[in-house]
């Protein structure tokens, strides 16, 4: 557990943060902190010899402690977590998972969310330049696309400030670290389950603008190929983040309307990206007349609370040991402490439910 006045230097960093303390802000007197955190003084000295060591305060003579404007460096305790969707289905467990290492270690964290736009990353990224944080935890936005925002990473790279991605990195940023699910290998684990169980017209609706969807794709349609199957394009349909974001908003997705009355055909099992998908398009089979599993069956991925709130739970991909929050807060921990990034991909499991079997 992080030490009482590495909380502390924790809770006044972040205070600073979300206030936004400019330069030149007195702090409170170190007996003002005494009495307001219940800590000893000698836990506010060392709490303040901290921020002072990472630039965020400066002493002066006789005054007081005067803020610097600045939350975090290279030497600090502050960990940037940026994602897509702070709501998404799966970040909040990844986030609890990296933030608890972090913790552990006397690491705070601040969080952002970019919406999957490029533009908000960027946005982001000009701020952390400005006021650096001790390393980055990052899932790139549309990284299945060239980034415009890879001048501000190699920057940051230059800046000496560690980095590892979630999820996908970006091609163009060759060397930096990422933490990723088996996306290829998930792909070809569940169109091989299909087939077993005596699939032959299997489709798919991935997404188009993240790198683990094409990647997903890529597998499923490799474990067709490889048992002599025929492979449809028209069976495949494909959506982005706004396709997305219309299915979460609208109880009518124009995206799951468009597969069910022009890409279905024959198709008897549907590869879904991932569980949220799958349970939309579950709920409209069913509204359709279209049962499931006996006309359809639906498998995807993540293994999420999705997979068992609808009608028909769902088979689905998991990471039965290995949590993605905890084993990129450990990579990036290791990364800290001066040893060379390693990207890993995690291997899925397969856990079997009614959207499969009859």
């Amino acid at each position: 557990m992080p030490l009482k006045y590495q909380l502390l230097a924790d809770q006044l960093r972040e205070e600073m943060r979300l206030h936004d303390w400019k330069a030149g802000r007195r702090l409170p007197t170190e007996a003002e902190l005494c009495r307001r955190f219940h800590v000893s003084r000698q836990t506010v000295r060392r709490a303040l010899q901290q921020l002072a060591q990472e630039g965020a305060v400066q002493s002066r003579q006789g005054s007081g402690t005067y803020a610097t404007g600045r939350t975090g460096g290279p030497d600090g305790r502050q960990v940037a977590v940026i994602s897509s969707f702070l709501d998404d289905y799966i970040f909040p467990t990844i986030l609890h998972d990296a933030q608890n290492v972090f913790a552990g270690r006397g690491y705070s964290t601040v969080v952002f969310a970019t919406e999957n736009q490029v533009s908000r990353e960027r946005e982001i990224l000009l701020k952390l330049l400005e006021r650096p944080v001790a390393a980055i935890l990052v899932e790139g936005s549309k990284t299945a696309l060239p980034s415009p925002n890879g001048d501000l990473y190699q920057r940051l790279r230059r800046s000496g400030t560690p980095m590892l991605f979630l999820h996908g990195a970006y091609g163009e940023l060759a060397g930096v670290p990422c933490i990723a699910d088996d996306n290829y290998g998930g792909g070809y684990k569940l169109a091989r389950y299909l087939i077993d169980r005596g699939h032959r017209s299997i489709g798919g609706i991935f997404k188009s603008d993240d790198v683990q969807g094409p990647q997903r794709y890529y597998g499923a349609l490799s474990a067709i190929r490889d048992r002599d199957l025929p492979i449809s394009d028209r069976r495949f349909c494909w959506y982005d983040t706004q396709d997305r974001l219309d299915m979460l908003a609208q109880q009518d997705s124009k995206m799951l309307r468009r597969f069910l009355t022009e890409r279905l055909d024959d198709v008897t099992a549907v590869i879904c990206y991932n569980d949220e998908v799958a349970f939309h398009l579950i709920r409209a089979l069913l509204a359709m007349g279209r049962r499931v599993p006996e006309d359809v069956a639906v498998v995807s991925f993540d293994n999420s609370y999705y997979s068992q709130i609808g009608p028909v739970h769902i088979t689905s991909l998991w990471h039965r040991h290995d949590r993605m929050g905890r084993v990129a807060a450990e990579e990036l921990i290791r990364i800290l402490q001066g040893h060379p990034g390693v990207s890993r991909s995690l291997d899925w499991e397969l856990m079997e439910r009614g959207s499969s079997r009859s």
